[in-house]
């Protein structure tokens, strides 16, 4: 009896340690045109991203899912607790990966030329000055076109 409980119980905790190993976050982008959807794990910070696509020449096509890895910063970070934050502009493509414990954010996004997806470096609102905020163009509420490139579906 004392082996069995000990192999259910090594059972048990693999399946426990598998599950939260595999845990990751879903959100879309904010795009209101754009049928893509970004995920995190939650506690690497690995970004990637899938989103619908039309078969080539395939009248009636079911279509297909088109995927795009973690390019340069999306990448597994330091073990945290991630998230994705989108953004409420219609015409951005990107989401916000944010660091729970840290406060640190960087912004995430399809690099279409790299078929990746890529992600500014982690940064800290707290941490900078106003230096760093005008030199990078930012400003509070800014009501400008969208920082991320044109994203136009692929095929």
């Amino acid at each position: 009896m004392g082996c069995r409980a000990g192999i259910a119980l090594a059972l048990l905790a693999s399946t426990a340690a598998g599950a939260r190993a595999a845990s990751f976050e879903f959100v879309p982008a904010p795009q209101i045109d754009l049928n893509r959807v970004y995920r995190v794990d939650k506690v690497t910070g690995e970004v990637t991203s899938c989103q619908y696509g039309l078969r080539e020449g395939a009248v009636g096509s079911v279509g297909l899912t088109v995927c795009y890895g973690s390019g340069e910063g999306a990448s597994a970070q330091a073990p945290s607790e991630y998230g994705l934050v989108a953004s409420r502009h219609t015409r951005e493509a990107g989401v916000f990966r944010v660091n729970y414990r840290t406060g640190e954010m960087s912004i995430c996004y399809v690099q279409l030329q790299k078929e990746a997806v890529v992600c500014t470096a982690q940064a800290n609102p707290a941490a900078s000055g106003p230096e760093e905020a005008v030199a990078t163009g930012q400003a509070p509420g800014r009501a400008g076109p969208s920082a991320t490139p044109p994203q136009n579906p692929r095929p």
